[in-house]
């Protein structure tokens, strides 16, 4: 996992929407971004759902801008928002190379037994590309507001 008061590990993954989201490109404002085993599974749904409810206050008084990132492809990421609505982009890592660099895929327990996978994170950015917070290991309940009162916090 980077470290805390360090560059962000930098990034440039497919988008659902056609296009290509770099960091370097976000930079000037915040960036949550944020790594999820698999598009409209329950535990999934629900954070991206709470970070729907929440990205339109995010931007508007924050300028802050969400991203949701699996391995999941493009249509899958299009069914996934066109089903929940959601209001923020999604990324494609399928080769798991920004999550590897996140500390977001490695070794976690499902169902009692270790396996190799994606694990629940998320990572705050400031404007200038900065790592200011991480959540490793997220569980979902009450995870966005942990995010909104570390992005307030970024505006003081």
């Amino acid at each position: 996992m980077p470290e805390i008061g360090q560059p962000a590990p930098p990034f440039s993954l497919p988008a659902d929407d056609g296009t290509t989201v770099s960091l370097a490109g976000l930079h000037g404002r915040p960036v949550v971004l944020y790594f999820y085993p698999r598009d409209d599974t329950p535990g999934c749904t629900i954070e991206a759902c709470d970070f729907r409810d929440h990205n339109q206050a995010w931007a508007d008084d924050l300028d802050a801008v969400v991203l949701g990132v699996s391995a999941d492809g493009a249509a899958a990421h299009q069914r996934f928002r066109k089903k929940y609505g959601l209001n923020f982009v999604l990324l494609t890592d399928a080769d798991k190379e920004v999550m590897r660099s996140y500390g977001a895929f490695g070794a976690k327990v499902m169902y009692g037994k270790q396996i190799m996978g994606i694990i629940r994170s998320t990572f705050l950015i400031d404007a200038q590309g900065v790592l200011v917070k991480a959540w490793p290991k997220v569980a979902v309940k009450g995870h966005a507001e942990a995010v909104q009162a570390a992005l307030q916090q970024l505006k003081r």
